[in-house]
């Protein structure tokens, strides 16, 4: 391993520049990053605090800061002491300003104002908690992504993350011998995506799980037998209802929210043009 200073610097929350930089290491198999995160930096005294930081661990630097001084104090200080410095959105903006002929606001934290787009995001976490694990099925109408999937599938992280993105998601698990709700076929504005797994991956993830929480592993819960029954059950009632089915073996709950997201944009076009021939 190869470890290393990162200082996370930000006139805001630091969740950009976090964000950034998760995915930038990611790339890399052999290095290991001690983080020095820094949010809410306004002021030249904030800011030389930060800099004494960086003096006392030298190592990369990435930053989200709109004030142009603050910026050009920490490129000097990097430049003096041969340190990288990276500025996250400093290139976007100002492509996008150039393109568009727009002024840059240069206001820090602009993106965390509360705006409708703000609150929905609140409505939709809200509504995700409450219709968690099939709880609410009477109200699944009002959901704008509903998750069908067998035990251990990752739909509670999942649908987390969607109501991070502003969606309202539902999950409901699908449990051998189990009724489903009955609006489930019916559902309108939802799409209803069925989500499944490698068998054996399955059976390993739930013997993990047993043994988590000291329970035997001598059940049918992790029998190959109604394993595979269950996963076929799944595929058999999605393809009846025509619900796509993502398998989420290889899967980060990043990648197969990314791919329940697409399915979502192509089923309300679908509804919208329906609307429209009407």
């Amino acid at each position: 391993m190869i470890p290393f200073h990162l200082h996370l610097v930000s006139d805001s929350t630091a969740e950009t520049v976090s964000s950034v930089a998760r995915a930038t290491l990611a790339q890399f198999e052999d290095v290991e990053a001690q983080e020095h995160v820094w949010p809410l930096i306004r002021t030249a005294r904030q800011l030389e605090k930060v800099l004494e930081g960086v003096a006392a661990h030298p190592g990369v630097v990435m930053y989200t800061l709109v004030s142009r001084d603050l910026r050009d104090q920490v490129k000097e200080f990097c430049h003096s002491r041969g340190l990288p410095s990276i500025p996250i959105l400093a290139r976007p903006v100002t492509e996008i300003a150039a393109y568009l002929g727009a002024k840059i606001s240069s206001v820090p934290g602009r993106q965390y104002v509360l705006s409708e787009e703000y609150f929905s995001r609140v409505e939709a976490i809200n509504f995700t908690l409450s219709h968690d694990d099939g709880q609410g099925a009477w109200e699944l109408e009002d959901a704008d992504i509903v998750i069908l999937g067998v035990s251990r599938t990752s739909k509670s992280p999942t649908c987390v993350y969607l109501a991070n993105r502003g969606f309202k998601a539902a999950n409901i698990p699908f449990v051998h011998g189990c009724p489903l709700p009955d609006n489930l076929p019916n559902l309108r504005r939802p799409v209803v995506v069925g989500l499944t797994i490698d068998p054996d991956r399955l059976i390993q993830i739930r013997t993990s799980r047993l043994q988590s929480i000291n329970q035997a592993a001598d059940t049918n819960y992790v029998e190959r037998d109604q394993v595979l029954e269950e996963l076929a059950e799944l595929r058999k009632l999605a393809t009846k209802n025509h619900w796509p089915v993502i398998d989420v073996t290889r899967r980060s709950v990043e990648e197969t929210a990314a791919t329940i997201i697409q399915y979502q944009q192509k089923h309300l076009e679908k509804r919208l043009t329906h609307k429209e021939m009407l």
